[in-house]
C-alpha cells in the first residue's frame, strides 16, 4: 500500500552538515486535539537556522529527519475528534515552536490550543510573520516583566523581525522605547514608534543611554553584559538569545548535569546584575493560542502593523534562511508554500 506524503523542508542531522533540503514525508493525521493545516505561509525565525547546528538539542526535540520551521498560518482541511474551536475552511495563524514538529511543509498538525484565527485585515503572507515575535514580546513584557506605562524599555535592533514587533507592543504598552539601528534605519524605525534612536555604527549606546527599566536582549554576545550599564538598580534583563540559565533548565526539567552546565553559561552575568541590584532570566517563547487571539485584534485596529521585508517561495527556502542569517532583514523573511 502507498503512504500518502507531501512535501516538507528538513534536516537530517546536527551539526556543520545538517543536509538541510526538500523531502517526501508522510502527510500528517491529526490526533483528537490536533488541526490539519494546509500552509500557505511561514514566518522565519532565527532559531530555525540555530536548531540544527544543535545548539539547543539538549531542550527541544526532534525525531531525525525533522521538519523546520515554527509559524505558519494557512486553513484548516480537518480536525480531530475533540477539537471545538476549529472547523475545516477556518483561516488561522500559529506557532508550533517547542511542539516537536516544523511547519516548512505542505500540510501541519497544529494543536488546537496554539492556533488563532487569521487577522481578518491580513493575508496568509502577513499573518504568518507574526506568531513568534508577537508572542515572545508579549510574553517578554507583560509576563517576565510586567511593563508599566510610563517606563524605559531598550529593545536593540529595531529594523529586525522581533525588534519591529516590540518597539510596536512597548509604546502601546505606555512605555518609552529606545533602540538601536543602522544609519538607513534610523528614521524608518522613529516611525515605528521609538523614542530613542541610536545609529549603532557611530554611537556605543551603553554610553549614551541611562536610567532604563527594562532590556530586551535580541542580539547574541555582548551586548546583555553592555546593557547593564544603561539600567537603573531594580530593572530587569529579558534575553531571548541566552546565555541559557538554571532557572530555565529547571523549568524544563533538564537532568542535573545540564542545570549546573545552564548554571555556568550564564554565570557571569547572573553575577554582573546582582552586583548591580538587577535581575536576570532567559525567556523561551511558548505557544499560546489565547494570547495570539489578543494580538490578532490589536492587528485588525492597526494598533500594530506586521513588517515584512522579503517574501521567498517554498522551492527557495534554503535562500530565504541563508538571507535571514545575513541578519540585515528589515522586519520578517516569509516562505509562501502554497499560492491562495
Amino acid at each position: 500500500m502507498n503512504t500518502k506524503t507531501m512535501k516538507a523542508f528538513t534536516f537530517k542531522r546536527y551539526g556543520k552538515s545538517p543536509e538541510l533540503g526538500f523531502d517526501n514525508v508522510d502527510y500528517p493525521s491529526p490526533s483528537a486535539d490536533e488541526i490539519l493545516v494546509k500552509v500557505y505561509a511561514v514566518g522565519l525565525n532565527p532559531i530555525d537556522n540555530i536548531i540544527p547546528t544543535g545548539l539547543f538539542k539538549p531542550v527541544l526535540h526532534f525525531n531525525l529527519p525533522a521538519t523546520l520551521g515554527s509559524d505558519l498560518s494557512g486553513v484548516v482541511i480537518a480536525v480531530g475528534s475533540r477539537v471545538t474551536r476549529f472547523a475545516p475552511g477556518d483561516e488561522i495563524f500559529a506557532s508550533i515552536f517547542d511542539t516537536g514538529t516544523g511547519s516548512l511543509a505542505e500540510f501541519a498538525l497544529v494543536h488546537e490550543s496554539t492556533a488563532s484565527m487569521k487577522p481578518a485585515n491580513l493575508d496568509f503572507v502577513q499573518a504568518a510573520s507574526l506568531p513568534m515575535v508577537s508572542l515572545t514580546s508579549l510574553q517578554a513584557l507583560t509576563e517576565r516583566v510586567s511593563l508599566q506605562a510610563g517606563q524605559k524599555v531598550f529593545i536593540p535592533a529595531g529594523s529586525g523581525g522581533i525588534g519591529s514587533f516590540a518597539i510596536q507592543l512597548a509604546k502601546h504598552l505606555g512605555a518609552e522605547v529606545g533602540t538601536t539601528t543602522s544609519t538607513s534605519n534610523l528614521e524608518w524605525v522613529s516611525r515605528l514608534g521609538a523614542d530613542e534612536v541610536l545609529d549603532y555604527k557611530k554611537h556605543p549606546f551603553e554610553e549614551v543611554l541611562r536610567g532604563y527599566d527594562i532590556v530586551l536582549g535580541t542580539i547574541r554576545g555582548d551586548l546583555i553584559e553592555q546593557s547593564t550599564r544603561i539600567l537603573k538598580p531594580g530593572g530587569s534583563i529579558v534575553s531571548l538569545v541566552g546565555p541559557l540559565d538554571a532557572a530555565f533548565a529547571r523549568a524544563r526539567g533538564v537532568n542535573f548535569f545540564l542545570r549546573f552546565v545552564f548554571g555556568l553559561m550564564s554565570r557571569k552575568i547572573i553575577r554582573l546584575t546582582k552586583k548591580r541590584g538587577l535581575t536576570y532570566s532567559f525567556l523561551f517563547v511558548r505557544p499560546d493560542g489565547d494570547q495570539l487571539n489578543k494580538i490578532s485584534k490589536l492587528v485588525e485596529t492597526e494598533t500594530i502593523k506586521p513588517v515584512i521585508d522579503k517574501v521567498f517561495p517554498f522551492a527557495e527556502t534554503k535562500d530565504a534562511l541563508d538571507y535571514l542569517a545575513q541578519g540585515h532583514a528589515k522586519g520578517k523573511v516569509v516562505v509562501k508554500i502554497h499560492e491562495s
